[in-house]
């Protein structure tokens, strides 16, 4: 069993023992402060592992279940709590900040608050939070008037006494009287399927169980498609339900034969046809299937190719594709329902304005796009595709895109803007005359005045002299900009997803106590077009991890902060950014956040088994098959690359139940850090033991966790009123 030392000192039975020993006799004398228990130390168990010609030891690999997914390993269960009692004991003492953290977080939120009502057929329909509730009510009433509101589902009721609840999915059949929803209890992410019948309010007796997908209804709403988590957590597969009958009957549709891809499933924009794709990181093939004979023979838009990304939408006998086959801030082509592979250009890619997104309606299309980081959003007729129509939003920055809109033919479209020191909004565009109406703007019960922050955004060299990375910033008015404040300073940098430079009333804690809050854009994700993604993966994975110590060293260098008081954080891919910065530059930061964080890198990416493996490849590389793209993951790996020296206090956190990067990465940092390092410096692990990836559901159970990260942050950095 591994040995852990939680209420008693620990016993010097090795040199390493012995030494934090003797650090724990040392905190005691000179900490203000109760002086911590012994940190858990974990059991060291000869592993090894040989690919192209290098062994890796890795003593920590037992803290992986043998019996994976189900985790009841004894020994990993005593470890993992004991890591969570180790957090508990050095946060007691912050106690009354994470609650006044906490409270003032609650505070900015309304508790009573209600979505922007929105028509979809003949129907209305919004969700309610009720005062104190941590989850929502969802309604509807009769789009023509006089009938009555129905509660149409409860997820305060769902999630009683529970400790985890994430509603996934909620598809109203095409007639209306049906309601297919999913929902997960404990954060492994495998959905359980329920129908509803919205005239009686009774469950069909059809539950289907396992399930990682969409629901899509047929035309006639008497079925519905799906996809089942294989054995891997992976979506191989769709599936035909005919409601009231065994799911054991139900008709596979499509089996997706490459194990890298993943399959997901839609509807076009007028409902004509049920859309079925597949494909990775880097390549798509998309299906389609009449909507009102799902069972005919599905027709293939075209033939996978290598690199290749498209989706695909129909209007009149007509597909509009979104792709980027020539050029990598992609196109828009068109194609006749009758020969979906002859693509001709609509709208030519361009270096200047990156294609986000298309969005087909009946009298005109949406583009979505991105110039210089701005987001754009453009309103086009189909008998002049090339004439912009642009909104125009009342800031200079801002992100903007379109909200809700679910009816084929909108006279006005649903936008939802905000900007980092504004409000999230919620408008109506009229395209008849062009007016934005201002339907919601995010309240703030506590009160909020933003004439009392500045934003910027500045770019800041790379250390090759040409790229400059852009960086967004937010703090309050007065704040002196000599090298003296304090920086929290956030990068996710993977995959082509934009951390947007939107408003968040949490990181107001940290700003209101004279605090700049930074977001990085480093490369890797796709702020700057898709070329800046492209510029992040696989063999130029490091730019990631260098543009986010070059704009901590911009920052310094424009006197915004200096070295030890940057905090930091990233979760998930963004995890494993601060991995790496963590071991690269630990004398810039004052404290860490490493939130679900992939950071065992190689043992991850070699072990096919695991449910995002294969389909990571195209991302990061293959190391089981290419001994360069093998080497290039281990020169960076932070798990790989702990090395015995001084590292500043970090906060890492874990779900037991989580699919995306399980519980055993962090949890096999932390032992390797604990063991490695020369320094005694905060170092904690905080595992939700009924949760996945995203952490505590709900709005008050995530927000304490918030709160948490929020004091260690300020306790580290030495910020506490």
């Amino acid at each position: 069993m591994f040995l852990a030392a939680i209420a008693t000192p620990l016993v010097a039975s090795s040199p390493l023992a012995a030494q934090q020993s003797a650090q724990q006799k040392d905190a005691a004398l000179t900490s203000p402060t109760p002086a911590l228990p012994a940190a858990p130390v974990a059991d060291q168990r000869p592993h090894a592992m040989t690919l192209h010609g290098t062994t890796l030891s890795d003593p920590y690999h037992w803290l992986k279940d043998d019996s994976y997914p189900t985790i009841d390993d004894a020994d990993v269960l005593d470890y993992v709590k004991a890591e969570n009692a180790y957090f508990d004991a050095a946060m007691k003492p912050h106690a009354a900040l994470v609650e006044t953290l906490f409270q003032e977080m609650k505070g900015r939120i309304k508790e009573a608050d209600t979505s922007v009502p929105q028509k979809d057929g003949d129907w209305i329909y919004w969700v309610e939070y009720e005062a104190g509730a941590e989850y929502k009510k969802w309604y509807r009433k009769p789009a023509a008037g006089g009938g009555e509101t129905a509660l149409i589902l409860d997820e305060v009721a769902m999630a009683k006494d529970k400790d985890y609840f994430r509603l996934a999915e909620v598809s109203i059949s095409p007639d209306g009287r049906l309601m297919a929803y999913s929902f997960d209890d404990n954060g492994s992410e495998r959905f359980e399927v329920r129908i509803r019948n919205l005239e009686t309010g009774a469950m069909l007796p059809d539950v289907i169980p396992g399930t990682l997908s969409s629901l899509v209804w047929t035309a006639q709403s008497d079925a519905i498609l799906y996809g089942l988590a294989n054995e891997n957590w992976r979506t191989d597969n769709v599936r035909l339900h005919k409601l009231g009958t065994p799911v054991a009957d139900d008709k596979l549709l499509y089996k997706e034969a490459d194990i890298g891809f993943g399959v997901g499933i839609g509807k076009t924009a007028a409902d004509n046809y049920i859309v079925i794709a597949t494909g990775d990181n880097e390549t798509s093939e998309v299906y389609l299937l009449p909507a009102d004979n799902p069972e005919a023979k599905m027709q293939l838009v075209s033939a996978r190719q290598k690199g290749r990304e498209y989706d695909v939408d129909e209007r009149d006998g007509t597909l509009y594709i979104h792709t980027n086959d020539e050029h990598p801030n992609f196109r828009i082509a068109t194609a006749s329902v009758k020969a979906p592979g002859e693509w001709k250009t609509l709208i030519a890619g361009s270096d200047d304005s990156y294609i986000t997104g298309f969005s087909v309606f009946r009298d005109y299309f949406v583009l979505e796009a991105r110039e210089d980081g701005l987001d754009q959003v453009d309103i086009r007729q189909y008998d002049a595709p090339l004439t912009p129509g642009r909104i125009a939003f009342p800031a200079a920055t801002y992100v903007a895109g379109l909200g809700d809109n679910p009816e084929y033919h909108q006279d006005k479209l649903r936008l939802d803007y905000e900007s980092m020191v504004t409000p999230d909004t919620v408008y109506d565009f009229n395209i008849a005359t062009g007016e934005l109406e201002t339907l919601k703007v995010q309240e703030i019960p506590s009160g909020y005045d933003a004439t009392q922050y500045v934003t910027e955004r500045v770019n800041l060299p790379s250390r090759d002299g040409t790229t400059m990375i852009p960086t967004s910033l937010v703090y309050k008015k007065g704040t002196r900009l000599d090298g003296s404040a304090p920086m929290h300073l956030y990068a996710y940098g993977s995959y082509g997803y934009r951390v947007p430079p939107g408003f968040s009333t949490t990181r107001l804690s940290l700003v209101d106590r004279g605090m700049i809050y930074a977001i990085a854009h480093v490369r890797g994700g796709d702020d700057l077009g898709r070329a800046w993604y492209l510029a992040g993966k696989t063999t130029a994975r490091k730019n990631s991890f260098n543009d986010f110590i070059d704009v901590a060293k911009g920052l310094i260098a424009r006197n915004y902060t200096s070295a030890g008081k940057i905090s930091i954080e990233g979760r998930s891919a963004g995890g494993q950014v601060m991995g790496v910065v963590y071991n690269e530059a630990p004398e810039l930061w004052g404290a860490v956040l490493a939130g679900v964080p992939f950071v065992d890198i190689i043992n991850t990416m070699v072990d096919e088994t695991l449910p995002l493996t294969p389909g990571e490849w195209p991302e990061w590389g293959n190391p089981i098959t290419d001994k360069a793209a093998f080497d290039y993951m281990l020169s960076y790996s932070p798990y790989d690359n702990v090395t015995a020296k001084a590292y500043p206090p970090m906060l890492v956190s874990a779900g037991l139940n989580d699919p995306r990067v399980t519980y055993w990465e962090p949890a096999k940092w932390v032992a390797k850090l604990r063991a490695t390092r020369t320094n005694d410096s905060t170092l904690l692990l905080r595992t939700n033991m009924g949760a996945g990836h995203a952490g505590k559901s709900g709005r008050w159970g995530a927000l304490r966790e918030d709160a948490e990260e929020f004091a260690f942050v300020l306790t580290q950095l030495g910020v506490e009123k």
